[in-house]
């Protein structure tokens, strides 16, 4: 039995995708790129998935769709693609709180002389807006944020900061990696000033390995991956084309499913956050309560590790993350929740959940029926007992 509670890590990829899939993997082998009639139907199956893609993206045309291979390539392409148009600006701005495709890039660009600044988030995990402000100058070359953070699931308003910046300083431009708000909220980019966006299928029931980035059509970039005329010149390589018509097909479904993310899955969410806050004295809720996507909960145990909790979880069937996936392997405590201020005694002990259209009422029981013991079980091996009486005693 396997109770699937990591979902902003990766998802089940959807069987209606797969069986899309399938004929490309099989019998529609040809490389879209060739001249003979075998090709015609991988080469209108791309274009179907790019139509797919502008209307999952709300964009105003299939050209302004580029097929990468996951987000990370995507932001790639987007801030070094800026920077490149724009070398006489050597101005960034990001937020403490980024994927780490995001912050070990702008990590090394510090390191080749671009000065960055990384905006603050308060208490729930909200962005610092008149930093922001502030922050923004004559040689700002770009402004990069997430919509939805991986590990908290609080939404930044990005389309309104997107607003901001170009009342600041029209001439600068914004990414936004909109990997864990794909599927979750609707992007419909074309009423924006958002320049750039990356998605990754994974994280909405495509396969792993295929992901979109977004340029507006005034937007000049150049290729990250030089070479073929793929992509018209922007992404050189043989089209991976099963899983750009899954991604496709994964995005068409996950506009209809929309509805059902932002009510069941919350509500399923909420019974399992409020279960647990209410049948466990040491946790705590670690974001925002509303303003989050409508999958994701992140609450800290305190005075316990957090390794011990998903170990305990894993042997009853239940996955759960510490936090990104990316970055879940390391000892440090997590520096979404350093940047938020979560205490040091909730820091360690801090567990991500989140759900997706699979997840089951029965599950969320299961869980609720069987992490308290799992609490119990780790808070009696604690070295923090006095403070752990005080807290219970407090509640």
């Amino acid at each position: 039995m396997v109770i699937y509670l990591d979902n902003n890590a990766t998802t089940k990829v959807d069987k209606r995708v797969l069986d899309e899939m399938l004929p490309y993997l099989e019998d529609e082998y040809a490389n879209p790129s060739s001249m003979y009639q075998f090709s015609v139907k991988s080469s209108k199956a791309i274009a179907q998935a790019r139509a797919q893609m502008k209307d999952f993206f709300g964009a105003k045309s299939e050209r302004e769709v580029i097929f990468t291979s996951c987000g990370s390539e995507s932001a790639n392409m987007a801030i070094k693609g800026v920077l490149a148009a724009n070398k006489n600006k050597r101005h960034i701005i990001t937020t403490k709180v980024e994927h780490a495709c995001v912050l070990n890039l702008y990590q090394t660009l510090e390191k080749q002389g671009y000065e960055v600044d990384y905006i603050g988030v308060n208490s729930s995990g909200e962005l610092d807006i008149e930093e922001l402000k502030e922050k923004i100058k004559p040689d700002t070359a770009l402004v990069s944020i997430m919509w939805a953070n991986n590990e908290t699931g609080v939404i930044f308003p990005v389309k309104e900061i997107a607003d901001i910046i170009k009342s600041k300083n029209p001439e600068t431009k914004f990414f936004v990696d909109g990997v864990q708000a794909s599927g979750k909220l609707d992007f419909d980019l074309k009423s924006t000033n958002i320049d750039l966006l990356g998605v990754s299928g994974h994280k909405f029931h495509a396969p792993k390995g295929i992901g979109a980035l977004y340029v507006k059509s005034d937007v000049i970039i150049p290729p990250l991956i030089v070479g073929g005329h793929q992509e018209r010149g922007m992404r050189a390589g043989t089209e991976n084309v099963p899983y750009i018509v899954g991604l496709g097909v994964a995005a068409t479904l996950a506009q209809d499913a929309l509805k059902y993310e932002l009510t069941e899955i919350k509500r399923l969410r909420d019974k399992l956050e409020t279960g647990i806050l209410k049948r466990v004295f040491n946790a705590r809720l670690n974001s925002s309560i509303s303003n989050r996507v409508p999958n994701t909960s992140n609450i800290g145990f305190e005075y316990i590790e957090g390794e011990l909790i998903l170990l305990h979880l894993s042997d009853l069937g239940i996955c759960a993350s510490s936090g990104s996936a990316c970055t879940s392997g390391s000892l440090e405590p997590s520096h979404v929740l350093r940047a938020m201020g979560v205490p040091f005694t909730a820091l360690h002990g801090s567990i991500r959940f989140s759900l997706s259209r699979y997840t089951t009422e029965e599950e969320i029981d299961y869980t609720l029926d069987k992490l308290p013991g799992v609490i119990d079980k780790i808070v009696n091996l604690s070295p923090y007992q006095d403070e752990l009486n005080h807290l219970r005693n407090s509640k």
